[in-house]
């Protein structure tokens, strides 16, 4: 996203100041250790990548020799995949991007770009810094050269070089992105007020309805997971009413809805979602709100498209083992999950990677192993409620019980409807220790 227009902004990080057009001075080093998947840039609307994929398509054909076009084609086919949940686009991507750089390698840092984006989107980390790299070599005052290092490095859990390069990025090119990505690196250090302002930034630069969206929903995010569902609803509301085709603010709102009781609103907006955009992490969400909800056979047909869905991001250069580890691990699957979960460690051994393997392990049996995951999971200061209800869950299993309160009191605080099934679990483990510390 382009800056359109600046004005001055400070960002509060914890150990340091992290501050437009100002040198970020550490005051100590956050221990290492990553999401969500931090906010990616899909929050372009659909109509205008549809647009700019027909215009290259027919430039194109007069023109097939424009690497610049090619290289533009590739980076919105990678944008599509993420805005219509399909991943038949990546090839595309990949065949447009390597074109271009057929067509020129000394200076097409704009390809070399896509190909980050398109390594990131299919959770090849290592390749994403490589080709973000060569492309900060050609050109290092672009932001979009900056975002792709920063979300490879974010997923790699090189928390401290990431802050670096958000901070080059607010440099070089302040804007929606540049904010978004600053607040997902505060959140991960547990500073959600600070990570709320620099969304706020974002939003205060956003004009297109796609931006207001993008903004509104991230907004809600944090919400949500600081247990505001009702702050939450709000957001997403406000997103859905300034973009309808913001797919994920419906997910966002369902999410809520439930949280709040109103379970036929949140199924109908996950029913909504799951159509429009079906990706492997929201048709297991809907599938869990249904078992909630007391809907078993439908819960188990979201199940099945579940397994369906990652087939074809699998056959589509997707490795999304996180997914899956976890869905295995809270669905009676403990030898699937522990494999998949090791794999993903070692590919990514970033917060979230470390707490689905500690949870593997856990249900596994393995608790002496699982609780160093766990220590590590949390080191951060995320305050991310699951985090803290697997590491109690796993001290509660080695006999640990007062710290085990402890973390069990902290997760429901932080949200007490932070998953439609783990989250009553964790209040039931709870209880039978006694209640909250």
């Amino acid at each position: 996203m382009r800056m359109r227009r600046w004005v001055p902004a400070l960002v509060v990080l914890a150990g340091g100041v992290l501050a437009v057009g100002t040198v970020f001075v550490r005051g100590g080093d956050p221990e290492p250790a990553a999401p969500p998947s931090g906010p990616v840039d899909s929050h372009v609307g659909g109509a205008t990548l549809t647009a700019s994929i027909d215009s290259a398509q027919r430039r194109l054909k007069t023109l097939p020799k424009d690497w610049s076009t090619w290289a533009a084609l590739g980076s919105a086919y990678v944008q599509q995949a993420r805005v219509t949940g399909n991943p038949a686009f990546y090839p595309k991507a990949e065949g447009a991007l390597r074109r271009s750089l057929d067509l020129e390698s000394a200076t097409n840092w704009q390809a070399l770009v896509g190909m980050g984006a398109l390594a990131n989107a299919r959770h090849d980390f290592p390749a994403a810094l490589d080709w973000g790299r060569k492309a900060e070599k050609l050109n290092a005052s672009a932001g979009s050269v900056q975002g792709v290092i920063i979300d490879a490095l974010t997923q790699l859990g090189s928390y401290d070089q990431a802050r670096d390069a958000v901070q080059r990025m607010l440099d070089v090119e302040p804007g929606i992105s540049a904010f978004a990505r600053a607040s997902y690196d505060l959140e991960l250090h547990g500073d959600v007020p600070r990570a709320r302002y620099a969304l706020q930034r974002a939003l205060d630069d956003a004009a297109a309805p796609a931006d207001v969206a993008f903004c509104r929903y991230y907004l809600g995010e944090l919400a949500f997971n600081a247990g505001d569902a009702a702050g939450a609803l709000t957001e997403y509301d406000k997103a859905i009413a300034a973009d309808p085709t913001y797919q994920l603010a419906y997910a966002g709102r369902g999410k809520a809805a439930f949280a709040l009781g109103r379970t036929e609103p949140a199924l109908a907006d996950y029913a909504r979602v799951t159509q429009a955009l079906p990706l492997p992490e929201l048709l297991a969400e809907y599938g869990d709100v249904l078992t909630a909800a007391g809907q078993a056979d439908q819960a188990r047909k979201q199940y099945d498209l579940l397994s369906a869905a990652q087939a074809l991001f699998a056959a589509n250069g997707v490795v999304d083992k996180l997914t899956a580890a976890r869905f295995a691990a809270d669905h009676d699957k403990p030898a699937e999950a522990l494999t998949d979960a090791r794999a993903e460690f070692a590919a990514r051994p970033n917060v979230q990677a470390a707490d689905t393997l500690a949870w593997a392990l856990h249900r596994n049996g393995a608790d002496e192993e699982a609780l160093s995951h766990a220590d590590a999971a949390v080191k951060l200061g995320w305050r991310n409620a699951p985090l803290y209800y697997h590491r109690g869950a796993i001290l509660a299993a080695l006999g640990d019980h007062d710290r085990a309160r402890a973390d069990l009191s902290t997760a429901m605080e932080i949200n007490p409807h932070f998953d439609p099934i783990q989250a009553p679990a964790a209040q039931a483990l709870l209880d039978s220790l006694g209640g909250p510390a």
